[in-house]
């Protein structure tokens, strides 16, 4: 489905709009433990942020239903920028990742992933798991660095089945439609790369032990995200089921541009949302405010995100 609003990566990367964009101020990165239990932690890295137009995100709704919904911050009601939360998980011997982030080829005000962790005193190759929600550019592409070689050499992979079989599809390429072929392209090499290192699950079971795969298809068609169980308290990994702080809550049923499959993703959200709130379950959201975590609560007929 092509958005009346749906400008290519290309069109991103050279307009002069965008390149304007590029030259606000970089958001500090981070590194910041939200939750320790006895024996386990969950941090949140910063792999920088993205910027984009708001059109972009939101292409059917007109920039006066928009504007009075922008978070603050480095938001306006033209562009957003949208940060890059890295969940890492860590429990007994097992130091687990969720998505690499953008690397250095997809935007210059992301990719940080690297600092981070050092800043965090950990070094890639402790890493023994690395698990994806989905296989878009600012979630994959940062699993090789400037050199072309591979970042986490000591970890096993895991990513849904679905995901893996649509990225790898040698037709993809040509049904993806051109403002996302290079998306296409990017994924198939990278994943190419790791075949004989990655588990392909099925999503709703266990991928490693205390993390349970939840399909949330639609934003690609195997996004899935996660919970991590700590004792009495779990997190969920949502990925990009949910992406902005004020929208995806409030108005979930609005067409986000970043979703392929945009009708399974509104109801995906919708379900997602319903579940959380009733749940009471903590989230790291992937492009919420930084570092991306808080909780889901209803209000009237919509959601509401309160960080924390």
């Amino acid at each position: 489905m092509k958005s009346r609003h749906d400008p290519s990566r290309r069109d991103l990367l050279t307009t002069g709009l965008y390149a304007g964009l590029l030259a606000a101020a970089p958001v500090p990165l981070f590194t910041r433990k939200v939750f320790a239990a006895d024996d386990s932690e969950i941090i949140v890295l910063s792999d920088g942020h993205l910027v984009l137009p708001l059109s972009y995100s939101f292409p059917m709704n007109t920039a006066e239903e928009l504007a009075p919904l922008v978070v603050g911050g480095s938001e306006t009601p033209t562009q957003i920028e949208p940060a890059c939360n890295i969940t890492l998980y860590r429990t007994g011997d097992r130091l687990v990742l969720f998505d690499v982030g953008a690397g250095a080829h997809f935007m210059p005000t992301a990719g940080k992933l690297g600092e981070s962790l050092e800043a965090a005193g950990i070094d890639p190759s402790e890493v023994t798991d690395v698990v994806f929600t989905h296989a878009h550019p600012d979630h994959l592409w940062g699993l090789v660095d400037d050199f072309d070689e591979e970042v986490f050499t000591e970890a096993a992979y895991h990513i849904s089945r679905a995901e893996w079989d649509y990225w790898t599809d040698p037709d993809t390429v040509d049904t993806i439609g051109e403002e996302r072929k290079s998306f296409a392209v990017g994924a198939a090499s990278r994943l190419e790369r790791i075949a004989e290192k990655t588990n392909r699950f099925e999503a709703g079971g266990e991928v490693v032990a205390g993390i349970e795969s939840v399909p949330t298809y639609g934003h690609t068609p195997g996004h899935t995200s996660f919970v991590i169980r700590q004792e009495s308290n779990a997190t969920m990994v949502t990925g990009d089921a949910v992406t902005h702080a004020e929208i995806s809550f409030r108005y979930p049923e609005w067409l986000s541009g970043a979703d392929q499959d945009p009708d399974t993703a509104i109801a995906t959200r919708k379900s997602l949302l319903d579940r959380l709130a009733a749940d009471d379950m903590a989230i790291i959201g992937y492009h919420l405010p930084d570092p991306g975590r808080g909780r889901v609560e209803t209000d009237g007929a919509a959601y509401r995100f309160v960080a924390g």
